[in-house]
């Protein structure tokens, strides 16, 4: 970016973290000249667009946020494709269904009594939500094993893999044969860390949604555990 404000936009570019509250003061000591007048008394100048002065941070991959004119300060937040700040911490942004999938299914396995699932479930987004990279094959590892835990938990079977519980989930086919499937390509393309495997952040996120999304439809139609079979 050209003009007066390139240093703030150089500034943001530079930053290790994710986020940057500043005081107007610390914008300025960056810029090295001072901010208009209009900067300290109308928030419409911190707006993420209609400006020219706006391109500095949104040329940065950063959005204004939680502006307070009484304390003269800002938030300035990365919004870099893939990516999104939730209570302080880096999370993958993906599409809206995603997240309300896995959130959901997150809940519907802790309030099913099932933490085991919950938690792979949690560090299947926590995989995918790595930076600079996210973590694919991690995030497919653990997004199986939520399922598999959930599958297990649902049938009171604790030793036989996912492949071989399919059968016992009373799911209506074709959708057992699609989650064999998915359980088959998963191992073959990830699960088992193949060097060679090259699955794109979108094929994660497939995987890990569609493993939520079996996850939470199985923990709200089996609230009780072991109720699908006997344990093996």
């Amino acid at each position: 970016m050209a003009g007066k404000y390139s240093r703030l936009c150089e500034h943001l570019q530079a930053l290790k973290e994710a986020e940057w509250r500043a005081s107007f003061a610390e914008i300025e000591e960056v810029l090295g000249l001072r901010l208009p007048a209009s900067a300290g008394s109308y928030a419409a100048w911190w707006s993420n667009g209609g400006h020219s002065h706006a391109r500095a941070w949104l040329d940065a991959g950063f959005k204004t946020s939680e502006l307070d004119l009484s304390r003269q300060t800002v938030l300035f937040r990365e919004q870099g494709i893939g990516w999104e700040m939730e209570n302080g911490k880096v999370r993958y942004r993906g599409a809206e269904p995603f997240a309300r999938t896995v959130k959901g299914a997150a809940t519907d396995l802790s309030n099913t009594g099932r933490p085991q699932a919950a938690s792979e479930l949690a560090e299947a987004v926590k995989d995918i939500s790595r930076r600079p990279k996210p973590d694919i094959t991690g995030a497919v590892q653990h997004a199986m094993a939520a399922l598999e835990a959930t599958a297990r938990d649902v049938t009171g079977q604790n030793k036989p893999t996912l492949g071989k519980l399919v059968g016992s989930l009373g799911l209506t086919p074709p959708l057992d044969a699609a989650l064999e499937k998915l359980w088959g390509y998963a191992s073959n393309e990830a699960r088992h860390g193949r060097e060679d495997v090259k699955l794109s952040p979108a094929e994660a996120e497939l995987i890990v949604g569609v493993s939520g999304a079996v996850c939470g439809y199985l923990a709200k139609t089996n609230p009780e555990p072991g109720v699908a079979g006997s344990d093996n």
